[in-house]
């Protein structure tokens, strides 16, 4: 892609960001924070989650 393709495709993408009403970012951005995954995992991946699992499982006797 080159140089003008990426500015003309970024200028598109900010003008159709900005023309929208403020509810619909509002309900996009609430909707994104919804769908992301805990922090650990964006952090470190399953492995933390799995050795938490497996704590829990200890702790409860299962």
């Amino acid at each position: 892609m080159k140089t003008n393709d990426y500015v003309k495709y970024v200028t598109q993408q900010l003008v159709t960001y900005m023309d929208q009403p403020k509810e619909v970012k509002r309900e996009q951005r609430q909707l994104k924070k919804q769908e992301r995954s805990p922090i650990a995992f964006q952090l470190f991946g399953v492995i933390p989650y799995a050795i938490m699992m497996l704590f829990k499982k200890k702790k409860s006797g299962v």
